[in-house]
């Protein structure tokens, strides 16, 4: 089956299966591999990405319910060669160490300040729930967030 989304910003058209997820078509078929496969189950948050406007976990939506629809990854989120300031802000924060959670953890981050630009500790932390982290903790991730949300140095808010 052909299924037609918004990926990024540019139209792109794949043929998938129909038990394909949409995880799976954004890795294997078009070739974007910042959303990674983690649990595969929808419970650690690496393959988030925003569907819409929601931040979704793509482990468990299958591609064929995306027809039509706008869809951002990681690789979407700098433009012109400039970082977006949430991606600034977590290098600015240290909330990077191994880089496998980061994207998850920046789609969610974007999906809520979209949401609300200017949202407290708290409801970054439960934002971020769903995204698990083995290496750097949760403190330098809500600090970037916060930070971005505040405009912040290099972060400049949405």
């Amino acid at each position: 089956m052909i299924l037609r989304l918004l990926l990024n910003g540019k139209p792109v058209t794949t043929t998938i299966r129909p038990e394909q997820t949409l995880l799976s078509v954004l890795r294997e078929n078009l070739g974007y591999t910042g959303a990674k496969e983690g649990c595969g189950v929808g419970e650690c948050g690496a393959c988030t990405v925003i569907l819409g406007q929601r931040a979704v976990k793509s482990c468990t939506v299958l591609a064929a319910q995306c027809e039509g629809a706008s869809v951002r990854t990681v690789e979407g989120l700098a433009q012109d060669d400039r970082l977006h300031p949430l991606q600034q802000a977590f290098i600015d924060h240290n909330a990077v160490q191994c880089g496998f959670c980061t994207g998850g953890f920046l789609l969610t981050a974007v999906a809520l300040l979209e949401r609300d630009p200017h949202p407290s500790r708290r409801e970054i932390q439960e934002a971020i729930s769903g995204n698990l982290c083995r290496c750097t903790g949760y403190v330098q991730i809500i600090d970037a967030i916060a930070a971005c949300a505040a405009g912040e140095g290099s972060g400049e808010g949405q």
